[in-house]
């Protein structure tokens, strides 16, 4: 007997299509702990002040906030604003390195789900 998953809703950031114009949308993994998926499950991210950089040769994803305040019991080890990095291939990066040198454009997560999988998943739009 296998069980059955709920439907996982999207985490959805409403105001980057309202603020940027989106020229090309990618699919991420991220790695994370695992308190930071038990949040992610009940919905306890923010996703609207979050933006991606480039950092020696990988991706991280900045100022993405996820509520451990439940799931933490060393309360003086909570970071819910730490870097996460994002897991693409070395021709996915230098293709994003590319279009971000010569066109100054920007990387916002779009929305953050759940795949097949059950892995976490981020939509970047650049």
């Amino acid at each position: 007997m296998s069980k059955e998953k709920p439907n996982q809703k999207k985490i959805l950031n409403r105001r980057a299509r309202y603020d940027y114009e989106i020229h090309s949308q990618i699919e991420t993994g991220v790695i994370l702990k695992g308190n930071e998926i038990k949040s992610i499950r009940f919905g306890k991210v923010v996703l609207d002040n979050a933006y991606a950089i480039l950092k020696k040769g990988e991706i991280w994803m900045m100022n993405l906030f996820i509520d451990l305040k439940n799931y933490n019991k060393k309360f003086e080890n909570i970071e819910n604003r730490r870097p996460k990095k994002l897991l693409l291939s070395k021709k996915e990066i230098a293709k994003i390195t590319q279009t971000l040198k010569t066109n100054n454009f920007t990387m916002i997560p779009l929305n953050m789900h759940f795949n097949k999988k059950g892995f976490v998943k981020i939509d970047l739009g650049i």
